[in-house]
C-alpha cells in the first residue's frame, strides 16, 4: 500500500493525494494506492508535477493500523505528525533588538 506525498509550495506544509482527488494536511484522508493501481498513481504523479504549487513529490508505503494510516518510515510519520520540538512563542523585539542590514 502506498500513499502520494508532496510539500505545498507557499506554505512548506506536508500534504497527502486524498481520496476525493484534492490535497490535504491530513495523512489520514489520503488516497491509498494498491499496487494495482500503479498507472492511476502514475497519472497522478504526472498532473502534481506539471503544477506550480507542489514540491518534493514522493511515494511513501504505508500501513493501515486500527483504521489509520501510518507510513512505513519514521521520516514521513514525523512528517505527519508535526514537530518533534515545542512550538515557541516568538519573543518580542525591543528598542535596540534589530539587526540593520
Amino acid at each position: 500500500m502506498q500513499i502520494l506525498t508532496a510539500n505545498e509550495l507557499l506554505s512548506g506544509a506536508s500534504v497527502y493525494f486524498g481520496r476525493d482527488r484534492r490535497w490535504h494536511q491530513d495523512i489520514h484522508r489520503a488516497r491509498i494506492f494498491a499496487e494495482a493501481d500503479a498507472q492511476e498513481l502514475d497519472a497522478v504523479i504526472a498532473a502534481a508535477g506539471a503544477t506550480t504549487r507542489l514540491v518534493s513529490i514522493a511515494v511513501e508505503k504505508v500501513q493501515v493500523k486500527a483504521g489509520r494510516v501510518v507510513a512505513h518510515r519514521l521520516r514521513e510519520r514525523i512528517r505527519a505528525e508535526g514537530p518533534t520540538s515545542p512550538r515557541h512563542v516568538l519573543q518580542p523585539l525591543r528598542e535596540g533588538d534589530h539587526v540593520s542590514l
